[in-house]
């Protein structure tokens, strides 16, 4: 088994899930400072057979390929800051899009070709997802700068009534970027999946909620709301929470996710299979704020008209199909899953 980005938050946990199976693991992670502050950073099993590299650099793909055949790949290396990818697209385009390319090409170099193929993907290929409003069920464009700025958050239907966010699900919600980080990942998806038909072997495609608990950076400012969050309320800080508190996410535990991917590799698919994984739970920033805060005895949060261009007003996803394909479902509850993580940050 070879897991790209091997290192990281959901990496360095299914390594560890993985190799208490038995598995043999490998992992291909370049280190890069933002997520890695430093070598305690990396928690990885003894056993695994470590590579430091970039999947954008070919020698580094082909070494890797050349010294361990895998039988599958999970491919997590990714950049993956929403608001950062406005400013530094090509970076998110060199690492998405072009290491992808690159590690197949070094698959085809060495004339080999895995079992199976599992993309962790992203909830945010949906975009804004589907909105309805009466019985018309729409998909609103990316708000704009000027949306933004004028307090205008929630889409609209085509005559300016007021509507409501659908779950997202892989077979009916059609996948809508609105940001550049988005639109690399759906890239992703597309390239795998033609270079997995054209080979006759399996694609997993999960496309991940918002993923928090222990082992995530609490240095990197991409690195997600609930760890900044955790963070900010332990030492008794006032969360500030944008927009007007409204903003809807699915936010899902470290342990629940890398189940999900266990049991993708457990079970490759017959054809390309695409799956949400998620709580299925929508909570509300503000909701979020209110939690931790009252957990470390921490200010009231405040509620501030700022907010990021790029960010998406409601996400959330239906995960019947991962719990009949990947006979999975998540067991871990917010209130659970956020006490875990502060009980980790405070060793």
């Amino acid at each position: 088994m070879l897991i790209t980005g091997g290192a990281g938050f959901i990496g360095s946990a299914l390594a560890h899930r993985l190799v208490e199976a038995d598995h043999d693991v490998a992992v291909l992670d370049v280190l890069h400072p933002q997520v890695h502050a430093d070598d305690a950073t990396i928690n990885l099993p003894p056993s695994v057979r470590f590579f430091t590299g970039d999947v954008t650099h070919a020698p580094d793909c082909d070494v890797a390929l050349r010294l361990f055949k895998p039988s599958q790949i999970v491919h997590l290396a990714a950049e993956t800051g929403t608001a950062q990818s406005l400013s530094e697209a090509s970076r998110h385009g060199s690492v998405n899009v072009v290491g992808t390319t690159q590690l197949l090409d070094a698959l085809s170099r060495c004339g080999h070709v895995p079992d199976q193929l599992v993309l962790a993907s992203s909830r945010a290929v949906y975009g804004e997802g589907a909105w309805q409003s009466g019985t018309q069920v729409f998909y609103p464009p990316p708000r704009s700068h000027a949306q933004l700025v004028a307090n205008e958050w929630d889409p609209r239907g085509s005559s300016g009534e007021p509507a409501v966010p659908l779950a997202s699900r892989a077979d009916r919600t059609e996948p809508r970027p609105t940001n550049i980080y988005a639109a690399t990942k759906l890239a992703q998806e597309h390239i795998l999946a033609a270079w997995t038909a054209a080979h006759d072997t399996s694609l997993s495609v999960l496309r991940l909620q918002n993923v928090y608990g222990p082992g995530q950076s609490l240095t990197n400012s991409y690195t997600g709301i609930v760890a900044l969050f955790a963070r900010l309320a332990r030492q008794k800080q006032s969360l500030e929470v944008y927009e007007d508190g409204r903003i809807v996410r699915d936010f899902v535990y470290i342990d629940d996710v890398v189940e999900a991917l266990f049991s993708a590799i457990a079970e490759p698919a017959a054809q390309a299979r695409y799956v949400d994984i998620g709580s299925g739970a929508p909570t509300t920033i503000h909701e979020l704020a209110q939690q931790l805060a009252s957990v470390c005895d921490a200010p009231e949060p405040v509620v501030v008209p700022r907010f990021r261009d790029g960010d998406v007003r409601a996400a959330r996803c239906d995960i019947e199909q991962a719990m009949t394909e990947l006979h999975w479902r998540p067991k871990w509850s917010l209130d659970e899953g956020t006490r875990a993580l502060l009980d980790w940050i405070g060793k």
